[in-house]
């Protein structure tokens, strides 16, 4: 991990009392509406909150910015505010520190808001795969890593610094361009699956690419298997999309003739082969966006998003509906509460930062550049 935890002021201890998080755990959520507005009223622009799409509904409609991880990330540093409140996971909080300014801190309020596919690429696994690749008797500068912009700042920073960059669901095709003209081949962390739609799009083959499994000895491949690749994926998914299956799309076709199949590039290859569309969450909702009165959507992507969706397109005569009906839930999203979120930001009003979340200036270096090197690549 490379997080440092700010510790908080001495404060007497009535107030110590008044801002324990247990307190506000033991109420309902509702409870905490005036709370919130309250505390943001005091703070002022001295405090931005984001929300990413995938929070809850009781969350999300208190922030400022509402996107994917790095349009709010990029959001928060343009402005002046001095605190950064992310209603998000643990990955994005550290972009948000690595593209804030100086002056500007980042506020997580709950730290067991993480991400299971960031948490599937461990700094020290990737530094061993790494040496293997070079074992086998690949050279650095024949293979460039990129990350998706879902993993740790760790990694961020090791692609930057070995000349890789970090791309976004929307752009993954054109790092992979970026990279081509670099290299002959791509570590790609930590979604095999986007990795895999990505290439296939481009005409790689199955014998192109190869999974690394972290946890086989050599990732489960020979030397002559790595030479052999084009690109070397690691084997990560998102819990949520890798949810959804091709047995998904046939049932909803089934049960809704003419009904438009969306979904994300995280989903597996043999979804997206069904799907009539794919994209980020940004672009999935900008199809809905675009799409004429009377159409029906299934996506697949996170419950809540398209909870969202289906309540406000209604009026519009748009039906959207999950692409599973069980619900796909990020549960470590969900783990931010209006609880969570209203101790966070009452004690920013009595002078105590909780839950800062601190890249190190080392990781910070070379994660910005790989995230500044994402310029580069073509949209």
């Amino acid at each position: 991990m490379n997080l440092l935890l700010e510790e908080p002021e001495v404060a007497p201890s009535s107030a110590q009392e008044s801002c324990s998080l247990d307190n506000y755990l033991a109420m309902p959520d509702h409870a905490m509406d005036g709370r919130i507005a309250a505390a943001r009223e005091k703070l002022g622009a001295s405090t931005i909150l984001l929300g990413h799409h995938y929070q809850r509904d009781e969350v999300i409609r208190f922030a400022d910015f509402t996107g994917d991880s790095y349009k709010l990330s990029k959001a928060a540093a343009e402005t002046d505010a001095r605190y950064i409140v992310f209603c998000g996971v643990h990955f994005m909080a550290e972009s948000a520190d690595v593209l804030g300014k100086p002056n500007q801190q980042v506020i997580l309020p709950d730290l067991n808001a993480g991400c299971s596919m960031a948490d599937m690429a461990e700094i020290s696994q990737v530094e061993n795969c790494w040496d293997s690749l070079l074992a086998a008797g690949l050279k650095p500068g024949e293979v460039v890593p990129l990350t998706y912009m879902n993993s740790t700042a760790a990694i961020k920073a090791f692609c930057g610094e070995r000349g890789g960059l970090v791309c976004t669901s929307s752009n993954a095709r054109g790092a992979f361009e970026w990279a081509f003209e670099r290299a002959e081949k791509i570590l790609f962390l930590p979604d095999q699956h986007l990795g895999r739609n990505t290439a296939f799009a481009m005409g790689f083959t199955p014998a192109d690419l190869v999974v690394w499994d972290p946890f086989q000895i050599n990732g489960g491949l020979t030397p002559a298997r790595l030479r052999a690749a084009k690109v070397i994926l690691w084997k990560g998914h998102c819990s949520v999309h890798q949810r959804f299956l091709p047995s998904h799309v046939d049932a909803v076709r089934a049960k809704y003739p003419g009904i438009n199949v969306i979904v994300h590039p995280e989903c597996r290859w043999e979804v997206c082969q069904k799907a009539d569309a794919l994209g980020s969450t940004e672009r999935l909702i900008k199809l809905v966006e675009d799409a004429p009165e009377g159409s029906s959507f299934a996506i697949g992507t996170e419950i809540h998003l398209v909870n969202r969706l289906a309540k406000r397109f209604a009026p519009l005569g748009k039906k959207v509906i999950t692409l599973d009906d069980t619900g796909c839930l990020c549960t470590t999203m969900y783990r931010i509460s209006p609880n969570h979120l209203a101790w966070a930001l009452e004690n920013l009003v009595d002078g105590r930062v909780v839950n800062r979340i601190q890249v190190q200036d080392d990781v910070k270096h070379w994660a910005r550049v790989a995230l500044d090197r994402m310029l580069e690549v073509k949209a």
